[in-house]
């Protein structure tokens, strides 16, 4: 697959700058999964840069394209709080991106930093979720609290936390069932599930992260408004990342939802799990194939 800039440089060996340059550039930006708004916001910072530069020649616009996008996707600076304090992360997600498997990745990470970990097995109503996590609760060395699959949701999470203070847990990572963000009764269950968390999480900075598969391009944005609007997000784990060719939605991702993007998973094992550097992912968006 094409990465995200050779999508782009025909463009940029083109002679004059023009307005059907700049609306070539914003069909092209929108064609690479970066939303309407995005490649709005870029195109017009481009023009604005270039007039007052006085650049004329569209090989030179290149730099300025990449220092617009770097500095949009630098605007929030990405915090985790669960590496110094006691922390509860309440994390959520549509089936199928990924997000139990960054549950165990994160738990991993964790577990490495020497703190000890505890997983909750929320998603009580997809069949073999609980024993999923379990697998990854082993594989990360973290516990687990689970119970039958079909129990309340809400009680297996409230059950979960005081048994997390109990035991001295630094980090609670609690699952939640995959929602379909277009549920409505669903997502009130959702909904009930954060305000359980953030009563419960006594003495623990509650955090509410979401998963996003980085190939369903805008399709992760709609779920991650959707998910905002019930349990007030507070980053972006953002999985099937393994290039740049999706570089497009990362951004649309960060700059529209005016969320950080915490975490990138790039593969299934344990250790694929890594913070995400948004100054250089743009730096090897940019890079040229052959």
């Amino acid at each position: 697959m094409a990465g995200f800039f050779n999508k782009l440089k025909n463009l940029f060996t083109t002679s004059d700058v023009s307005e059907e340059f700049y609306e070539e550039l914003e069909e092209r930006l929108i064609l690479s999964d970066v939303g309407m708004e995005t490649a709005e916001l870029l195109v017009a910072n481009l023009k604005n840069e270039a007039w007052e530069k006085q650049i004329l020649q569209t090989s030179r616009l290149k730099k300025l394209l990449k220092e617009q996008i770097q500095a949009q996707m630098s605007i929030l600076k990405p915090e985790y709080p669960w590496e110094n304090e006691k922390a509860l992360l309440f994390i959520t997600g549509v089936n199928g991106v990924g997000k139990t498997t960054s549950i165990g990745k994160l738990a991993y990470a964790l577990k490495e930093q020497g703190k000890k970990v505890m997983l909750v097995a929320g998603d009580t109503f997809r069949a073999g979720a609980a024993e999923q996590l379990t697998i990854w609760a082993k594989r990360s060395g973290a516990e687990i609290v689970s119970q039958h699959e079909g129990a309340d949701p809400s009680a297996v999470l409230f059950d979960g936390i005081a048994a997390a203070q109990a035991r001295g847990t630094d980090v609670i990572l609690c699952d939640t069932a995959g929602r379909l963000h277009n549920k409505k009764n669903l997502m009130a269950e959702l909904e009930k599930m954060h305000r359980v968390v953030q009563k419960a999480g006594t003495g623990y900075t509650v955090k509410s992260l979401i998963v996003l598969d980085a190939t369903t391009g805008q399709n992760a944005l709609n779920q991650a408004r959707a998910f905002s609007e019930v349990t007030d997000v507070d980053g972006i784990i953002l999985t099937k990342l393994d290039g740049t060719a999706k570089g497009g939605v990362v951004m649309s991702v960060q700059i529209e939802l005016g969320l950080p993007i915490l975490y990138i998973g790039t593969g299934e094992k344990l250790t694929n799990l890594e913070k995400f550097d948004a100054h250089a992912f743009v730096e090897k968006m940019f890079e040229e194939e052959d």
